[in-house]
């Protein structure tokens, strides 16, 4: 029970529920031993001649019913309002705390098995809450019941019938026991399958595109058939404890024929004590037989369980999310001293003793091959990631003094790879900036050349966008995401690669609006073409995780053996080569 102990916090506080789903639970167990009783009692009328008590008996029966499906009503009610309840809490603390995981969680998270996991095993969990726990609390209420009426007819019958139950609750157990591990592997066997399936469809461009359908159908064939394996090994465990189960109950039944016949042939106990006693047998070994459905059940909510504590036990930096009343606007001013990183411990510096300094207002140029850390260096500076040595200082102070809120506020930053929400176009230009005039976003929009092609579109502003901006140019989800960090209005400006989705002539209409929003800004330019940062008042030159030049555009082409000379002469020759073509 350790799982659902550490999980209580989210179904403590619906505790009200719980109690009364319970206490009508009692009624249900109560009047469902009461039947047996009126059967017995009108048995016993008709042989003994005694026919006036039988519709008294009739009456009984009624009431007896009614008060059963009416707290059948608030059991089951009750019983689903603790489960949805909890389960309510459990879903909204996952979901935020995805939000504030670090995004070394996210390098090794599957998206599929995330989404697995908010889904399917907290429906799981969900099930054992509403159904299988109060299953377990009228097993045990309907056992009691049901022997204490048993003893009060025949203290010998009971006990010797009884005598199986041991063996059944030992099988149970070994059947819980073996059962749970393979419920653990199907639940993460499920996980690679939603994986799989998201992965694929996320991917559907590029697996058409390459006519790799029939290779993605042989992969997901794979790991089809393993979700098809375990359920099959599974099967195996039910089939070879559930009729083991079954046999013992049915010894029960038959030493109650015969012992209990060979009673009421002696007149030990009346004909109509022992139909009642077999009907209360059954309500002992029925629930005990069902026990196994409740173990399966139990089983499955404690493996959905202990993966949603995984989540949950997932190590997050709360001290630099703490939620600071204090909105602070930075100045912009930027040092490294001496900064590595290492993304984990088994692998190279990513970077190694960064150095430089960008005063309020000035860009700063981040050149390189791919690899080589440019994107680390801001990575570092918007705490997407942790530094492993040396100090980042904005506007004099330790960047670890600020909080994550504080410092993401006054960065706009333009992602390499451009991510739009499936909503409005007005709603993803403003995301980040509660509030938002109509007159900001599109002159946001304005700036980043996007407001041309927004209000071309059938519902300008208004159109709602297919998942990733689906429907829109890599161009135009590239200009949105801009505009998106010009309504920030931030102290510092990011664009990594900001500009490599759209063509020159776009390009210099960007770079021509941003160098009216830059200024005044410190601006972080990460870029493959040299055109996009050699207005910048210094650029770096990386290799792999090093600063290797630096200077202004022009200081660094005087080093003819230089990177940046080289890159430079390239992408020269190479925009050439494309005049005379054209």
């Amino acid at each position: 029970m350790d799982t659902f102990k550490r999980l209580k916090d989210f179904y403590l506080p619906y505790k009200k529920y719980f109690f009364w789903s319970l206490i009508s639970l009692l009624g249900v167990t109560g009047m469902t031993v009461v039947y047996p009783i009126i059967l017995q009692m009108s048995i016993d009328s008709v042989t003994q001649g005694e026919y006036g008590l039988i519709p008294w008996l009739v009456l009984a029966l009624l009431v007896a019913t009614l008060i059963k499906s009416i707290t059948a009503f608030i059991n089951q009610y009750y019983g689903d309002l603790f489960g949805i309840s909890s389960v309510y809490q459990l879903r909204k603390a996952l979901y935020k705390k995805l939000q504030f995981l670090p995004f070394k969680y996210y390098d090794n998270a599957k998206t599929g098995d995330l989404m697995s996991r908010l889904t399917a095993d907290v429906e799981g969990f969900r099930f054992f809450l509403s159904f299988g726990f109060a299953q377990l609390v009228n097993f045990v209420l309907l056992v009691t019941f049901s022997l204490a009426v048993m003893f009060y007819y025949s203290v010998p019958l009971t006990l010797l019938t009884m005598a199986t139950l041991p063996f059944l609750c030992v099988t149970v157990y070994m059947f819980d026991k073996r059962v749970h591990p393979r419920f653990r592997k199907i639940r993460k066997s499920l996980a690679n399958l939603n994986t799989k399936v998201q992965e694929n469809v996320s991917g559907v461009q590029t697996v058409k595109a390459l006519s790799q359908e029939d290779e993605e159908s042989k992969r997901f064939d794979v790991t089809n058939e393993d979700y098809r394996t375990k359920h099959i090994d599974i099967a195996r465990v039910w089939g070879k404890y559930f009729p083991l189960m079954e046999t013992i109950g049915n010894m029960a039944s038959v030493i109650l024929i015969g012992f209990g016949g060979y009673l009421t042939i002696t007149n030990s106990m009346t004909a109509g004590e022992f139909v009642a006693f077999f009907s209360l047998i059954g309500f002992i070994i029925g629930p005990i037989m069902q026990l196994g459905f409740i173990m399966n059940t139990f089983s499955q909510s404690k493996a959905s369980g202990e993966r949603l504590l995984e989540i949950l036990d997932a190590k997050e930096r709360v001290d630099e999310y703490r939620s600071d009343k204090e909105k602070v606007r930075l100045i912009g001013e930027v040092k490294y001293e001496n900064v590595d990183l290492a993304y984990n411990t088994e692998t190279n510096h990513a970077l190694t003793n960064i150095s430089f300094e960008a005063k309020k207002g000035q860009t700063i140029g981040l050149v390189g091959a791919t690899g080589s850390g440019k994107s680390s260096v801001i990575q570092l500076l918007t705490r997407f990631y942790q530094k492993t040595d040396g100090e980042i200082f904005i506007d004099g102070k330790p960047i670890e003094q600020y909080s994550m809120k504080q410092i993401r506020s006054n960065i706009g930053i333009v992602l390499q790879e451009t991510f739009l929400f499936s909503s409005t176009i007005r709603d993803n230009i403003s995301y980040g900036v509660a509030g938002a005039s109509m007159d900001d976003i599109i002159a946001a929009a304005k700036r980043a050349d996007a407001h041309e092609f927004i209000s071309e579109l059938p519902e300008g502003y208004d159109t709602v966008l297919g998942e990733r901006g689906l429907g829109l140019s890599g161009g135009q989800k590239q200009r949105i995401a801009i505009a998106r960090a010009i309504l920030m209005d931030p102290a510092i400006l990011i664009m990594d690669d900001a500009t490599s989705a759209v063509d020159m002539q776009t390009e210099v209409k960007i770079q021509k609006a941003f160098r009216e929003v830059m200024e005044g800004r410190t601006t972080f330019i990460i870029a493959h073409r040299i055109s996009s940062v050699k207005h910048a008042d210094q650029i770096l030159v990386l290799d792999q995780g090093q600063i290797v030049e630096r200077g202004t555009h022009d200081e660094l082409l005087e080093n003819e053996d230089g990177i940046y000379r080289r890159i430079y002469n390239i992408q020269n020759q190479d925009q050439q080569y494309v005049l005379q073509q054209a």
